[in-house]
């Protein structure tokens, strides 16, 4: 049996997450489920693609992710069942993958089309519910992946910004991601920074018009109430206030452009 890691924008106030739990475990009682989070805002597909990007690589292969953050529920869309560095992802067809598909192996994938896997009833508004769930403890017991459907021949990825560089060996970038402390996460990378940088020269870093000061390590090397801006733990250039929310301070969230100046 694998592990089914459940990651929605469904929240946990109403009946969604427990029901898909409850028809995963009808068709495989042993199955163990982890709930990677329900709090994905409602229909930010980018922030399901950086969560499931994150959590991907610390699961043991075999690993079941099921990501259903899915604004089409109902039409055309497509339902993927992908193999990743041996680990499946299971996701609507919407740009979901694109950071696995960008940085891990793919090794299948498939176009979820055989009814025979899905709930005998199948709503417009709760696929979760009716395809997601079973498919995915039906793998969990042993089905393969192409006995879902055919290889798919394309899939729907996000345009990615990437980092510019200036001539001045300055790099603009942007948010792309914000965390419940507030910590704005940008798409500049640790290796991004190392290329920028030379002896002698510090980096500063700006959100917009304002001066957050130079690139630190950590986020007690300022006073609480300030600005820092350091490389965290998904190895990007964050933003942060030290005990506090650089979100809230400087008003800003996903697609806020960043500088950062030598």
């Amino acid at each position: 049996m694998a592990v089914i890691a459940l990651l929605t924008d469904f929240g946990t106030r109403d009946h969604f997450v427990a029901t898909m739990k409850g028809v995963i475990l009808q068709i495989d009682a042993k199955a163990t489920i982890v709930d990677v989070t329900h709090e994905v805002d409602p229909q930010e597909i980018y922030a399901a693609a950086f969560t499931l990007r994150q959590v991907f690589p610390y699961f043991p292969e075999g690993t079941i992710f099921v990501v259903v953050v899915d604004p089409t529920v109902g039409t055309s869309r497509r339902v993927l069942a992908t193999r990743y560095s041996n680990r499946i992802v299971l996701a609507p067809d919407n740009g979901v993958i694109t950071l696995i598909h960008r940085d891990a192996e793919l090794q299948e994938a498939r176009v979820v089309e055989n009814r025979r896997f899905f709930a005998r009833s199948l709503s417009s508004t709760f696929h979760g519910r009716d395809v997601f769930a079973p498919v995915a403890a039906h793998l969990s017991k042993g089905v393969g992946l192409g006995a879902l459907g055919p290889v798919a021949d394309s899939l729907d990825l996000l345009e990615l910004a990437k980092p510019a560089r200036a001539g001045n060996g300055a790099l603009s970038g942007a948010v792309v991601y914000v965390d419940r402390f507030g910590n704005l996460i940008t798409n500049i990378s640790a290796l991004d920074l190392s290329a920028a940088n030379s002896p002698g020269r510090t980096l500063r870093v700006r959100v917009g018009d304002t001066d957050v000061g130079p690139v630190r390590i950590a986020y007690a090397d300022v006073p609480a109430g300030q600005f820092v801006a350091l490389i965290g733990s998904t190895q990007m250039l964050e933003v942060a206030v030290n005990q506090g929310s650089a979100r809230d301070r400087l008003g800003v969230g996903r697609g806020a452009p960043v500088t950062v100046e030598p």
